[in-house]
């Protein structure tokens, strides 16, 4: 597959200590990646968000689902990382796009590709 070819990747923010404060970034990262909340569709990613438990008695990753290129995923990256400050692990990963689904129809629909 071609690198820069649209694809699903996980942005995930690792030390949330629960799910109440990996919730609470969603806000601001949705901010970086749609800053005007009330334009005309489509963003310029889509995007989504989950949250999952990375060890019961650890913490609570915030994982941010985007379908795009991977050189953009790694910027959104960085300005995630910038957001969040230096205390929370950012990584990037490819991610399944079964599991995320709905950004893959967002981007054929958006796309005109049915």
């Amino acid at each position: 597959m071609d690198e820069d070819e649209p694809r699903v990747y996980e942005i995930r923010i690792h030390g949330c200590p629960t799910s109440q404060e990996a919730l609470a970034l969603q806000d601001p990262i949705e901010r970086l990646l749609c800053p005007d909340p009330d334009h005309a569709p489509p963003c310029e990613i889509p995007w989504s968000f989950t949250v999952t438990g990375e060890d019961p008695d650890t913490s609570t990753a915030l994982v941010l689902g985007v379908y795009t290129s991977s050189g953009r995923a790694k910027q959104v990256a960085d300005r995630v990382r910038t957001r969040v400050g230096e205390t929370r692990t950012v990584a990037v990963s490819e991610g399944d796009a079964g599991e995320w689904e709905e950004l893959v129809e967002q981007y054929r629909f958006e796309k005109g590709l049915g």
